[in-house]
C-alpha cells in the first residue's frame, strides 16, 4: 500500500515531506501505532533520495511523533490522534430519507453475535458442530480450480449454470418443485431473494399482506419500499385467507413451517390462498426456509407445485441446511417477474460470489447435501423430542408448545402469566440463552412465550439447561 504524499517541485523536499507527514499524524489520518513504509521504499515511491526521507523521519522522531523499533520499522507514536469521525451534515438533500433508514428497527440483526450463553436456544441457527467441514473443503478446492478457468471475469447475475441446475434437481427431489434451471436465480441468502421480489413488485402505496405474527425483517423491508403492509392473522391451519384485503399486490407466507409459531398451512387453506391470489392478481411469495427437516406426517405440497397460473415465487435458502455464513439462497421466479428480478439482481450486486457457487454445485451433485441433511435431521429429531417431553412434563405448568412438524424451532406459549423479560435475564445469568416470542407480533397484542430454537444446542445439553429454567420459573412464578 502506498502512503499518500504529494511532493511539488524540487524545493525543500525534506520540509515538504516532514510537513505532510506531520499533518497526517496530527489530523489522525495516520493513527497511533500505524507503521510507515521503510525509507528506501517511500523514497522509490516519491522519486526522492533515501537521505531526504530519512531526515524527515528523524525530525518527526525528534518531535516524538514517530518511534523507531530496531529490526522492525518506524511507527506513529502511540497516543497520537485517531482518525476523526466525519461530521454530520444535517442539510443534505437526502437527510430525511437517510434519517428514516437510520430510525428503522433491525430485528434479529445481532442475534447470532449476541448468542454467548453455553446453552443456546437461539432460533434459525443450524448446528455448527454438524457442518461438513472436510467435504466442504474438498468442494472449495474444486471451486478454486473452476474459478481459475474464468480468468477473473464477472459471473452471470442469475447465478452459475452449474449451481442453478443443481438447485433445480435438488428441490425437485426434496420438495417436489418442478422447474427448469433457467427459472432459478441464485441469491445472497433468502433475504436478498425477498428484497428482489419486493423491488420489482412494490411501489409506494402498494398493499402487501404478511402473516401475523411473522418475520419482522420482511415487514421492515416492505415498508422501506413504501408499501402499506397489512398483517393477516394465522390460526391452526395457517394464514386466514378471508382476511387478505382487497387490492393486495403481494402475499408473503411461510406455509410449510409458519414463522414463528410453527404450524403448517393445511391443504384446503393452500388451495384457497392460491385462488384468492388469482382473484387479486397478487404474487404469492412462498418462503420455504427450513421445510427439508420434516418429522411427522406426509410431506406437504409446496404452493409452487400447486400453482397452475404462475403466481407463486418460491424462495429457499442454504442458511438453514448448511450455514448462514455461506450467504447462499435462491428464488424460483414465475415467468411474469423472472426478467425483472434478474435485472434487479444485476443492478444491485452484479452477481453472487462464484467461488461458493462452484463449491455448492459440487456439494449437491456429489450427493453430499442430501447426506448432510439426513445427518442433521437425525440430530434435530432427537432434540425436538427432548424439548417436547420437557414441555409436556415439568415445564407444562408454565408453557405449552406448538409442536412443529418441520424445521428446528418451536414456540412455547405461556399457560399462565410469566415475566418473560425477567426469565430471560435470570436464565442468561446461569448460561442459558432464551428468546421472547413477543417481537414477532406487530399488528395484534403479542402472545407471551419463548421461541425455542434447537439447532444450536446439543441434545445432551437440553435437560441440564431446562432444569435451570424450571428452577428459575419455580422462584419467580
Amino acid at each position: 500500500m502506498e502512503l499518500h504524499v504529494v511532493i511539488e517541485g524540487r524545493k525543500d523536499l525534506t520540509g515538504q515531506l516532514y510537513g505532510q507527514l506531520k499533518d497526517a499524524i496530527r489530523s489522525g489520518r495516520l493513527a497511533g501505532g500505524e507503521q510507515l513504509p521503510p525509507t528506501r521504499l517511500l523514497a522509490e515511491q516519491l522519486g526522492l533520495s533515501r537521505k531526504t526521507v530519512a531526515e524527515a523521519y528523524a525530525r518527526l522522531t525528534y518531535d516524538q511523533l514517530l518511534v523507531g523499533r530496531t529490526g522492525i520499522g518506524t511507527f506513529v507514536s502511540k497516543g497520537m490522534a485517531t482518525r476523526p469521525a466525519p461530521q454530520r451534515t444535517e442539510d443534505l438533500a437526502g437527510a430525511a430519507v437517510a434519517a428514516q433508514w437510520g430510525r428503522m428497527a433491525t430485528p434479529l440483526r445481532h442475534a447470532i453475535q449476541d448468542a454467548q450463553a453455553r446453552f443456546e436456544y437461539i432460533g434459525g441457527a443450524p448446528s455448527a458442530a454438524l457442518f461438513p467441514a472436510e467435504d466442504w473443503r474438498r468442494c472449495m478446492s474444486h471451486a478454486m480450480r473452476e474459478s481459475a478457468k474464468s480468468r477473473g471475469f464477472y459471473g452471470p447475475a442469475e447465478g452459475l449454470p452449474a449451481l442453478r441446475q443443481a438447485i433445480a434437481r435438488h428441490i425437485a427431489f426434496s420438495r417436489g418443485v418442478q422447474c427448469a434451471a433457467d427459472d432459478v436465480i441464485v441469491t445472497a441468502g433468502a433475504q436478498q431473494a425477498l428484497d428482489l421480489v419486493a423491488r420489482v413488485l412494490v411501489s409506494p402505496g402498494s398493499v402487501v399482506a404478511i402473516e401475523e405474527p411473522g418475520y419482522p425483517p420482511m415487514r421492515y423491508l416492505l415498508e422501506a419500499q413504501g408499501a402499506r403492509v397489512v398483517g393477516v392473522p394465522v390460526d391452526d391451519e395457517g394464514i386466514v385467507v378471508d382476511a387478505i384485503p382487497a387490492g393486495t399486490r403481494f402475499i408473503y407466507v411461510t406455509p410449510a413451517h409458519q414463522f414463528p409459531l410453527g404450524m403448517p398451512v393445511s391443504q384446503a387453506r393452500r388451495i384457497a390462498l392460491l385462488r384468492r391470489a388469482q382473484e387479486l392478481g397478487a404474487v404469492v411469495v412462498e418462503d420455504d426456509f427450513d421445510s427439508e427437516f420434516r418429522y411427522t406426517g406426509r410431506p406437504t405440497e409446496t404452493l409452487f407445485s400447486l400453482d397452475t397460473r404462475g403466481t407463486v415465487a418460491y424462495v429457499g435458502t442454504f442458511s438453514k441446511t448448511m450455514s448462514p455464513q455461506l450467504r447462499l439462497g435462491y428464488l424460483v421466479a414465475p415467468p411474469s417477474i423472472r426478467d425483472a428480478v434478474a435485472t434487479a439482481k444485476h443492478l444491485t450486486d452484479s452477481h453472487t460470489p462464484p467461488m461458493q457457487q462452484w463449491a455448492l454445485a459440487r456439494f449437491i451433485d456429489d450427493g453430499l447435501l442430501v447426506k448432510h441433511i439426513r445427518r442433521c435431521h437425525a440430530a434435530y429429531a432427537l432434540r425436538r423430542e427432548k424439548l417436547i417431553a420437557r414441555f409436556a412434563g415439568d415445564l407444562a405448568p408454565w408453557f405449552e408448545v406448538v409442536v412443529p412438524a418441520a424445521g428446528f424451532h418451536m414456540a412455547a406459549l405461556c399457560r399462565q402469566p410469566v415475566d418473560i423479560g425477567l426469565l430471560i435475564s435470570l436464565a442468561r445469568r446461569v448460561d442459558v440463552g432464551l428468546y421472547p416470542l413477543a417481537p414477532f407480533f406487530h399488528f395484534t397484542p403479542p402472545q407471551e412465550g419463548l421461541l425455542m430454537g434447537f439447532g444450536a444446542i446439543d441434545s445432551l445439553d437440553i435437560d441440564p439447561s431446562l432444569d435451570r429454567v424450571r428452577d428459575i420459573l419455580t422462584q419467580i412464578a
